[in-house]
C-alpha cells in the first residue's frame, strides 16, 4: 500500500461499496426501466405502456426472479468502475491541487477532471457494461451468462455504445462536481467545521444533482441503451435494421422515425427514479463509510508494518 496514494485508495474503496449497494438494492427497479427504454415500436404497437408493465410481466410470467437477471455481472461492472472513477478522480484532484497551490478546485478544472477519470473508467469496463445491458434486456427467463453473453459476440461488439457512453461521462462530471461544490458550501457555513454531512444531506445533494445531469444528458442515455440491448424474439426487424441501431445516428433515425421526438424522452421519468435514489444512496452510503474504510486501511497498514519489521528483525 505504500505505492499508493492512500487518500484515493480510500475514496475509491468507500464508492466501490457504495455503489455496490445502491446497485443491488436497486436492481429490479434498473431492470423494468432498462427494458422499458429499448423497447422501440410505434406508440400502438407498444409492449409496455408504462414502467409498471415490465414488472407486471415478470409477475405474469412467474419470471420475478428474472428482475435479477444479470445482477452478478452488474455488480462486478458497478464496483470495478466506481473503484477506477473515484480513485481517479480523487487522484487527479489531489495532484491538480499540489501542483497549482489552490486550497480548492475550480468548477471548470472539477468538470476536466471528472470528465477524464470518467473516460478512463468507461474505456476499461465497457464490455462488462455491454453483457449486463443484453442480460437485462433480454426476454424473461432467457438471460444468458456473462461469459456465453461475451463469447457469442464479436469483440467490437463487446464494445458497443463506446463513443456514447465516453460522451456521457459528462453525467457523473456534472453530478460530482455539483455535489462537491454543494458539499464544500454547506460544510464552510456549517459551525464547528465538520468533515462529513449527515446521511439525509447527502442524500438529497446526491438526488438533486443527479436529477440535473440526467435531465441534459437524457437523450444520449436512451440511445445508449438502445445500442446495447439484446434482440427480442418478438421483434421482426430486417438484420440491415438491426446493424444501423447499433450506431448513434442510427439509433437517433429510428427513434424518430417511430416515435417522433418524444421518444427522444420516453422513460425519462423512471430513468430520474432510479438513478437519482441509486446516486443518492451511493454518496449517502460512501460519506458514512469513508471514516470507516480510513480506519480499516490504517489498520492494515500497521499490521502489514509490523509483520514486516518482525520478519526483518
Amino acid at each position: 500500500m505504500g505505492g499508493l496514494d492512500m487518500e484515493s485508495l480510500v475514496d475509491a474503496t468507500a464508492g466501490a461499496i457504495g455503489s455496490l449497494a445502491s446497485t443491488t438494492i436497486l436492481y429490479p427497479l434498473d431492470t423494468c426501466k432498462t427494458k422499458y427504454q429499448a423497447e422501440l415500436r410505434t406508440p400502438n404497437l407498444r409492449k409496455y405502456r408504462n414502467l409498471s408493465d415490465v414488472l407486471w410481466e415478470a409477475i405474469s410470467k412467474r419470471q420475478v426472479l428474472s428482475l435479477f437477471q444479470g445482477l452478478g455481472t452488474k455488480n462486478l461492472q458497478s464496483f470495478i468502475s466506481s473503484f477506477i472513477y473515484f480513485y481517479g478522480y480523487s487522484f487527479f484532484r489531489k495532484m491538480y491541487i499540489e501542483r497549482s497551490g489552490y486550497k480548492s478546485i475550480g468548477t471548470k478544472a472539477n468538470l476536466l477532471i471528472a470528465a477524464v477519470a470518467g473516460a478512463c473508467t468507461v474505456a476499461i469496463t465497457q464490455p462488462l457494461d455491454t453483457a449486463a445491458s443484453r442480460m437485462q434486456t433480454s426476454d424473461f427467463g432467457k438471460s444468458k451468462g456473462l461469459w456465453k453473453t461475451l463469447s457469442e459476440e464479436t469483440w467490437g461488439e463487446a464494445f458497443d455504445g463506446l463513443g456514447i457512453s465516453i460522451l456521457l461521462t459528462i453525467n457523473p462530471a456534472i453530478q460530482y462536481t455539483a455535489f462537491d461544490q454543494l458539499k464544500q458550501r454547506l460544510l464552510e457555513g456549517q459551525e464547528g467545521n465538520p468533515q462529513s454531512l449527515s446521511a439525509v444531506t447527502a442524500f438529497l445533494l446526491g438526488a438533486a444533482s443527479k436529477c440535473a445531469a440526467t435531465c441534459l444528458t437524457y437523450p444520449a442515455i436512451r440511445c445508449k441503451v438502445m445500442i446495447q440491448a439484446a434482440e427480442s424474439e418478438e421483434d421482426t426487424y430486417e438484420e440491415l435494421e438491426v446493424k444501423s441501431r447499433k450506431t448513434v445516428s442510427g439509433a437517433l433515425y429510428a427513434i424518430w422515425k417511430k416515435e417522433g421526438f418524444l421518444g427522444f424522452f420516453k422513460g425519462l421519468r423512471a430513468q430520474i427514479l432510479k438513478t437519482v435514489l441509486s446516486s443518492a444512496l451511493l454518496l449517502m452510503i460512501k460519506e458514512k463509510i469513508t471514516k470507516s474504510t480510513w480506519v480499516l486501511f490504517l489498520g492494515i497498514r500497521r499490521f502489514l508494518f509490523l509483520s514486516r519489521s518482525k520478519v526483518l528483525k
